[in-house]
């Protein structure tokens, strides 16, 4: 058995419209810290990150304060959205979010069972720090859901997942907040 926190990363100083890969601002950084005080409590973990900034900028608290080094795990990644402005990409994300997962491109079904299979190969307790859209994928795989949307994570809140005997189940929805995706 292992247990999955998967932690979105904090307020970003830039939106999905504006940056491809922002940073965190004040508030993400206070967040993340608050993140890491909370991750306490479950040491020891493994520490695994998506490569886009803002999730390893909410990983470095726990980071720092284990003095362990945090993994780069592109298969945790954001939703990837090749070919697109910026511009572009608020709309079709709302898009995405109102469908199922089966209606999706080969390419986005592929990106769903990339990240399938990098949770079910996890084997240790382990902090996840990963996106919006990338938890909701978790959360469908755990609850056997089509819906690309299943709650709205807030910053940094930690929804938890079970690896027990190749099957990924919800032990805790993380908070949930009201969050525009553009």
């Amino acid at each position: 058995m292992a247990l999955i926190y998967l932690i979105r990363h904090g307020r970003a100083a830039a939106s999905f419209t504006d940056d491809l890969d922002p940073g965190l601002d004040d508030a993400g950084k206070s967040q993340a810290a608050s993140a890491s005080d909370v991750l306490q409590a479950y040491l020891p973990l493994n520490l695994l990150s998506s490569p886009l900034k803002r999730a390893q900028e909410t990983a470095a608290p726990l980071s720092a304060s284990t003095g362990q080094n945090v993994g780069i795990e592109a298969r945790v990644a954001e939703i990837p959205s090749p070919g697109l402005s910026l511009e572009e990409r608020g709309p079709w994300l709302q898009k995405l979010m109102a469908e199922n997962w089966s209606e999706q491109t080969p390419a986005l079904q592929a990106w769903r069972a990339d990240m399938e299979a990098c949770l079910l190969g996890i084997d240790t307790d382990t902090a996840i720090f990963s996106h919006f859209v990338a938890i909701n994928v978790a959360l469908g795989l755990a609850t056997d859901s089509d819906q690309a949307l299943l709650f709205r994570p807030d910053y940094c809140s930690i929804t938890i997942l079970d690896n027990t005997g190749g099957k990924l189940q919800l032990v805790r929805r993380g908070d949930e907040a009201v969050t525009t995706v553009n």
